[in-house]
């Protein structure tokens, strides 16, 4: 096996998924369990119950003696920027934006220095005899792969990489169905080549840190646009190009040379197929339960296009190596999913005018493309108007986003309590509300809009999309002292002259909430 490079922007080497989990190990960041863990129901059961934990590893998954699960890698931001050597929240969203504007562009190897390629099998591919699916919930009849990262590169996405999730069911051992949301880059690549040619693609599991944030991107193709380049930008939030290599079976097609297994495809628009056997018997789209979805809702199984599969390649098993299952709808998906997000709305926002927006928040709560939160700094009277643009241009932009919020400086956009203090004291609900776009483009994994189909199948086609909402909870320039704050002089007192420090530790330790945010603002 080729010797680990070291690309260290902190404390852990991030050069691949394997040198994190040695860092995290090394840091004393890590659970480890030797005790089996079945993909079906069990390890996603496991998951939810511990979302937001420690990073965990599983030495053996029933049914597969050569793989191995990780979870929570990205569960916990703080553990998020300690890899990469954020400061927090705020430095983490603008530094990534930084990245946006400067990618550092990704170095091509060759087959014998890529990890990936150590071993190489072409013929007779059954996907799941090496590839981990999981079952996440008992509504769903059948285990599918949401964790591989679809890698588009070359003239098959205009010059530039592009780096993705993709939901799969390879139902026919070396054929799958390959999810692809109407809007998305593959939709554009895959509308672009539509009755040409069939599109090479590889589609990657177990990667570098920042490649999985660089996937977790999505609709934001104002920021992001065809052609741009998602590895680049990963290369420059680890501070180093990402290694690719070129695939064994495909031409035009690349893989990421560290991952831990890949599989090379052709994806076929022209063949589609149902995502499950009880959507294929019945006809019907859009009414089985199938692979929960980002907005917190079941999913449901639809016809989709297809991944053939060419090749499998993989690190040698006998190193056993890392799949990231990954449960829909939870801490680490999430963060996977927001980060770069929260980096691109706040660089579309900061183009608009530079300077006025100071933050951009995605709570849990808003799911992954729901909304997004703009914290903003109104510096003069020429100022004033200037969040209505960019609420509007982000609910305008980003397919699928439903709510669109601007608050103020003084506002803790971190604090959904704060938040809600905002809307509920700083809204004048006549003027206020905005609702831009209406009859635009939806979101089928949008339960709402998908409902508004009626009658008609519940299809891309067949979405109604209401409109965002776009709500203005900022105090009007020059207004402010209408609005002041009371500011309760905690800086005049030490507790300590008063209380013991135990006493103090437990009145702090009890306050929860809104009110420990008071309380340590003096608000």
């Amino acid at each position: 096996m080729q010797e680990e490079k070291i690309i260290r922007p902190a404390n852990i080497n991030v050069y691949s998924l394997r040198s994190t989990i040695a860092g995290l190990r090394e840091n004393g960041a890590l659970v480890e369990t030797d005790t089996p863990v079945s993909p079906d129901l069990e390890f996603a059961g496991i998951q939810k119950s511990l979302d937001g934990g420690p990073a965990t590893v599983f030495h053996r998954v029933q049914g597969y003696d050569h793989a191995r699960f990780v979870m929570n890698l990205f569960a916990c931001k703080d553990r998020i920027d300690a890899m990469f050597g954020f400061k927090g929240a705020q430095d983490r969203t603008k530094k990534i934006a930084e990245a946006l504007r400067r990618p550092l562009k990704p170095v091509v190897v060759a087959g014998k220095d890529a990890p990936v390629q150590e071993v190489v099998h072409t013929e007779n591919i059954n996907v799941y005899d090496t590839i981990v699916p999981i079952r996440h919930t008992t509504l769903e009849e059948e285990a599918t792969i949401g964790s591989g990262v679809s890698f588009l590169a070359g003239r098959f996405f205009d010059g530039g990489t592009h780096v993705g999730y993709n939901r799969m069911n390879f139902r026919w051992g070396n054929v799958g169905t390959f999810q692809v949301a109407p809007g998305s880059h593959i939709w554009m690549a895959m509308t672009k080549a539509y009755r040409q040619e069939r599109i090479p693609v590889t589609i990657n599991f177990g990667l570098p840190p920042a490649v999985t944030l660089a996937a977790g991107a999505g609709f934001d193709y104002v920021i992001l646009p065809y052609g741009c380049d998602e590895l680049g930008i990963a290369g420059a939030i680890q501070g180093a190009p990402v290694e690719i290599v070129p695939a064994v079976s495909l031409d035009g097609a690349y893989a990421i040379a560290n991952a831990e297994y890949v599989l090379e495809g052709y994806l076929d628009p022209t063949d589609r197929r149902y995502e499950t056997k009880l959507s294929e018997e019945t006809g019907e789209q859009g009414e089985h339960p199938f692979h929960p979805e980002w907005a917190g809702y079941m999913g449901k199984a639809y016809r989709a296009p297809t991944l053939h599969v060419t090749a499998i390649t993989h690190r040698r098993l006998e190193t056993r190596p890392f799949i990231q299952p990954m449960i829909v709808h939870g801490a680490e998906e999430n963060a996977i999913q927001t980060i770069v997000r929260e980096a691109a709305l706040f660089e579309l926002a900061d183009r608009i005018m530079p300077g006025f927006t100071a933050d951009v928040h995605i709570p849990f709560a808003m799911t992954d493309w729901g909304g997004a939160i703009f914290q903003v700094d109104k510096r003069n009277a020429v100022d004033e108007g200037y969040q209505r643009n960019i609420l509007v241009s982000a609910l305008g932009t980003s397919r699928g986003m439903r709510l669109a919020i601007a608050v103020d400086k003084d506002i803790d956009i971190y604090s959904m309590d704060d938040i809600m203090w905002a809307l509920s004291t700083r809204v004048n609900p006549q003027t206020d509300l905005i609702v831009p776009v209406p009859g635009g483009a939806g979101q089928t994994f949008q339960p709402s809009e998908r409902a508004g189909a009626g009658g008609r199948a519940r299809t891309g086609s067949h979405t109604n999309f209401a409109g965002g909402l776009a709500i203005d909870a900022t105090i009007p320039y020059g207004l402010a002292d209408q609005f002041a704050r009371p500011q309760y002089p905690i800086d005049k007192v030490d507790l300590h002259r008063w209380f013991p420090e135990d006493v103090i530790a437990g009145i702090k330790d009890k306050q929860q909430g809104w009110i420990r945010l008071l309380a340590a603002t003096g608000r």
